[in-house]
């Protein structure tokens, strides 16, 4: 099972344990993850000008790359994942962006949205698939109370992004049972951390985070999960609960498969 991997940015500097752990963790599952041989930034915001092509193109290009090599493109990176699977749904149903894209970039063959864009929870759920998943776990965590965090990312604009119900998701509550663990069930899971005004409003988004972390903990959680590197940041130094571990889910993977 071959995918082709755009890794991004902050998974080859401060986020590189969400990296490392999910390439570990898909080799012990007999999937490949081939990392893209050219990727720029993707820009890690959407841009919302519908006249803003140019913060585009690098998501068309790996998303074209992925199409020339005949293969699913795999994200980790929630902000990756929301830009490109963004960008490549422009490319699908918006008629002037694709002319003027195609027009700037003179591929060989133009691109149309040709590629379907995965999060790497989706291929656990859906290529790997959570039943197979409990069967390679070797150290099951037991007796652990995980609570899973989305964030924004993920989950929203939820008719593009089509992971999971925005309001009630249950991928990452699937997983964390798929390991042997608990999930914690908290109404602040698929909130706002304040990541996107850290620098801007840190009051913001330290009263955010807490109130995140807050209710986590309030339901029994001894870890807090996500996929999002901005959210992971934004937590742990702003949430003030230095008992409460957040950490990436490949690293709970990575445990239960045994290779970490």
């Amino acid at each position: 099972m071959k995918f082709s991997y755009y890794p991004g940015c902050t998974l080859k500097t401060k986020g590189k344990d969400l990296d490392t752990y999910a390439r570990a963790s898909a080799e012990a599952l007999g999937v490949e993850l081939a990392e893209l041989p050219e990727w720029q930034c993707c820009g890690a915001v959407y841009p919302m000008a519908k006249d803003e092509i140019a913060t585009k193109l690098s998501a068309v290009r790996a998303l074209a790359n992925a199409r020339d090599l005949d293969t699913e493109l795999v994200t980790l990176c929630s902000a990756c994942h929301n830009v490109i699977k963004q960008v490549n749904n422009d490319m699908k149903t918006d008629a002037d962006i694709v002319l003027r894209v195609n027009n700037y970039l003179k591929l060989d063959t133009p691109y149309n949205g040709e590629t379907n864009v995965l999060h790497f929870l989706e291929v656990l759920r859906d290529r790997v698939g959570f039943d197979e998943l409990k069967k390679k776990v070797v150290n099951p965590l037991t007796g652990r109370k995980i609570a899973a965090y989305y964030g924004c990312l993920l989950l929203r604009p939820s008719k593009v992004m089509a992971m999971d119900d925005p309001e009630n998701p249950t991928i990452l509550e699937d997983f964390i049972r798929a390991i042997g663990a608990e999930p914690v069930i908290y109404a602040m899971r698929n909130e706002c951390c304040g990541g996107y005004v850290t620098i801007e409003n840190p009051g913001e988004a330290k009263r955010r985070s807490n109130a995140v972390l807050d209710n986590a903990a309030s339901k029994g959680a001894d870890t807090v999960v996500t996929a999002c590197p901005l959210c992971l940041y934004n937590l742990k130094k702003n949430g003030g609960h230095d008992d409460l571990p957040v950490v990436y889910f490949t690293e709970l993977l990575a445990e239960a498969l045994g290779v970490k």
